[in-house]
């Protein structure tokens, strides 16, 4: 045997709601504002694509109602 090699295993949970990523070593990692879960949302705010936080902030602003597209 060659020798010991260590990995880090990652679990991504793709919720309906939220999602998450851990690492083995029981450590939750955060999202680009701090927040330990993750908005499964996608939004579109004209100029470019947004996904999670800001995604689900858009919400109220882009709801389309009886419109075609």
């Amino acid at each position: 045997m060659a020798g010991r090699v260590e990995r880090t295993a990652i679990g991504i949970d793709l919720g309906t709601t939220y999602s998450c990523v851990a690492a083995w070593f029981d450590k939750i990692i955060p999202n680009q504002q701090g927040n330990k879960i993750t908005p499964s949302c996608v939004a579109w705010d004209g100029m470019q694509m947004l996904v999670g936080e800001a995604a689900k902030n858009q919400i109220t602003r882009n709801t389309v109602y009886g419109k075609l597209l």
